[in-house]
């Protein structure tokens, strides 16, 4: 093991044991399979360091009977491995834990979703991908499965209507079967290692596409084979080419595989906090990375952060509560207010990159919580840098 701290070795038995998340996440290529994302060969974008002050800050109640926290108190309960505020393209936080520093690569979980969603606006930009397609217009195969029928459009906003389960404490859910299909956890004799492919095509309808919003994994997965096609190379290659090598990053993306070496899009990806602020900044600043180049049109902006009657509908009608009244979900990323601009890339286990445009704020926390899913933690880290944004809103109208 890299780090040398956890108690046994880390095998895909194991990894997801609470008591061993804090290292298995700084530590993936180590037990699972994986390939480099490349940075490219430009220069590194700098992040020029202002340091301010931001612990004491009031996190606002959602209740009186709440009890009081600020900013720190928030981030020292909530399992933090590494947190950076930033704003401008200027760092105005960066601090780490539990043994992650600058360097290290650590998993994302489903903030891979946001990544996957990055490399489709920039494949539209590029006019190489119609998010109105029938997905089987570039993968024809996946008419073989419940996807026939359903759009682009429907996996970047999570809406077709296939069946699957994303309970994660269910060994028998979908979104485990997955991971036992793709090599990632032991096999229990359910689906085998067939790879990730071949277990999409398994995958069967239970409603028409395009209805309710339904947060579901392989949609991304799906939506990862589609942009390939589209793209014409691999993910590696098309994330590098539109996206890695154009934000200035610091290092290569680790990219979790399946045993083929296919991505694991919707989960798989692993990258430094520092690269993280650089992708959320193109969500701030009309897809424009802080090296200058354009990733995507300021019109993916707008398709992302405009809301539908319909898209608010979806979401309202969820069969789940996403415990977001209001909010919606669109081209991966989500939206927990209605009629804010604050914007979300998640992944279980505590990983959050926060977008505020209104003040160009970015802000990336990477954690280690013990369950895959604690609305104690999250809300309240949410809150947290809504504090930071309003805090900089305040500054500005002195």
């Amino acid at each position: 093991m890299t780090s040398g701290l956890a108690t046994t070795e880390l095998t895909i038995a194991n990894w997801q044991y609470p008591e061993n998340i804090q290292i298995s996440f700084q530590n993936i290529a180590e037990f699972l399979p994986t390939t480099k994302v490349s940075r490219g060969d430009d220069a590194i974008a700098k992040l020029p360091f202002t340091e301010m002050e931001i612990g004491e800050l009031e996190v606002a109640k959602v209740s009186a009977s709440e009890p009081s926290m600020t900013v720190r108190g928030v981030i020292n309960s909530t399992n933090t491995d590494g947190l950076l505020v930033m704003r401008n393209g200027r760092v105005l936080v960066e601090k780490y834990y539990n043994t992650m520093t600058s360097l290290t690569d650590h998993l994302l979980m489903s903030m891979s979703k946001t990544v996957v969603g990055t490399v489709a606006g920039a494949l539209v930009g590029a006019g190489k991908l119609d998010v109105d397609a029938l997905v089987t217009d570039y993968v024809p195969s996946l008419e073989r499965s419940g996807y026939a029928g359903a759009r682009v459009r429907h996996l970047l906003d999570m809406r077709s209507g296939i069946q699957f389960s994303e309970e994660y404490l269910d060994p028998k859910a979908e979104v485990r079967l997955l991971e036992e299909a793709i090599g990632w956890t032991e096999p229990s004799g359910a689906i085998g290692p067939i790879g990730m492919y071949d277990y999409l095509l398994t995958l069967k309808s239970k409603t028409e596409h395009g209805g309710p919003f339904e947060y579901r994994s392989c949609e991304t997965d799906v939506l990862g084979w589609v942009l390939e096609a589209a793209g014409g190379a691999r993910m590696a290659q098309l994330l590098s080419e539109y996206v890695w090598a154009k934000i200035g990053a610091q290092q290569d993306l680790v990219m979790g595989t399946d045993q083929f070496g296919t991505g694991m899009y919707d989960g798989g990806f692993n990258a430094t906090l520092r690269d993280l602020a650089r992708l959320g900044h193109l969500y701030v600043n009309d897809g424009v990375a802080l090296t200058g180049q354009k990733v995507f049109d300021p019109d993916w902006i707008r398709d992302t952060f405009t809301a539908t009657e319909d898209q608010l509908k979806a979401f309202a009608d969820s069969p789940g509560d996403n415990m977001m009244p209001g909010g919606h979900y669109r081209n991966q990323i989500w939206f927990p207010y209605p009629k804010s601009n604050v914007a979300l890339a998640l992944g279980i286990h505590g990983q959050m990159i926060y977008m505020n445009p209104a003040t160009k704020m970015v802000c990336v926390k990477l954690s280690s919580w013990p369950l895959p899913q604690d609305a104690s933690k999250l809300f309240p880290t949410i809150r947290a840098f809504d504090a930071i944004a309003n805090h900089l809103a305040e500054q500005d109208g002195r």
